[in-house]
């Protein structure tokens, strides 16, 4: 399969299913936030390293969560009953993009949240499509996640924890939060064990896409998410 240059000129990508056997889609254009919601309409997101050109993927299969398949382990519940950890929405978007770059993970000699990531993604948030979950402890910031949501599907992006189960516990309650104001789908991107972990699992790039065409004409749950609680459910 070819691999497309993209121009920073117009938004246009070429069909996510011509993406290469690795799921490289294209190369080039930019990061703005008018390309960044096309890509994700599209189920494309970009993925690259430091110092390599800007690279645009749609895996096949793809990794997703069914919010009612969410599974929360016997050794995670000690945490949500004795309440181990606070949750807030939208209050430190940055902060969190930061946090994830920051985090070690084994076999990556970098990050790919760069400067213009955190850039275009910032954007995006105060745009209202962009959102950030922070995990707290005793008023420090223990863990996060952040995502992009488009009608009724939230499209993860990346997680980081400083404290044992921070980002589980983070991700477990975002995914509660998202079933109770009828999302039905959190595209996860690539497998992991720690989201598998969770009930996530592959399924086609077409029926993916076919999910996307579906949530097309779903309604955005746009602005700030920072006065949700159990209280607004």
């Amino acid at each position: 399969m070819p691999v497309f240059w993209l121009s920073e000129k117009n938004l246009v990508f070429p069909n996510p299913e011509l993406a290469g056997p690795q799921g490289v889609l294209a190369i080039g254009g930019d990061l703005s936030p008018q390309r960044l919601l096309k890509a994700y309409q599209m189920g494309i997101f970009p993925w690259f390293g430091p110092g390599e050109p800007i690279m645009w993927w749609s895996p096949d299969p793809r990794f997703v969560l069914f919010p009612a398949e969410l599974n929360v382990s016997r050794s995670m519940r000690p945490y949500f009953n004795q309440r181990k950890f606070d949750v807030t929405y939208d209050q430190q978007f940055e902060s969190v993009m930061r946090e994830c770059a920051s985090q070690y993970r084994p076999g990556q000699g970098g990050t790919w949240i760069t400067k213009g990531m955190i850039r275009g993604y910032t954007q995006l948030h105060e745009m209202g499509y962009a959102h950030s979950v922070e995990v707290w402890q005793e008023g420090e910031l223990a863990g996060g996640l952040y995502g992009i949501a488009l009608g009724k599907v939230f499209y993860g992006e990346s997680m980081f924890m400083k404290v044992s189960n921070a980002s589980k516990f983070g991700f477990i309650s975002l995914v509660r939060e998202l079933e109770a104001r009828g999302f039905w789908l959190i595209d996860c991107q690539q497998e992991t064990p720690h989201l598998a972990s969770l009930g996530a699992r592959s399924i086609p790039r077409k029926k993916f896409l076919g999910l996307l065409e579906r949530n097309s004409s779903e309604p955005t749950l746009k602005g700030s998410w920072a006065g949700w609680s159990k209280e607004d459910k």
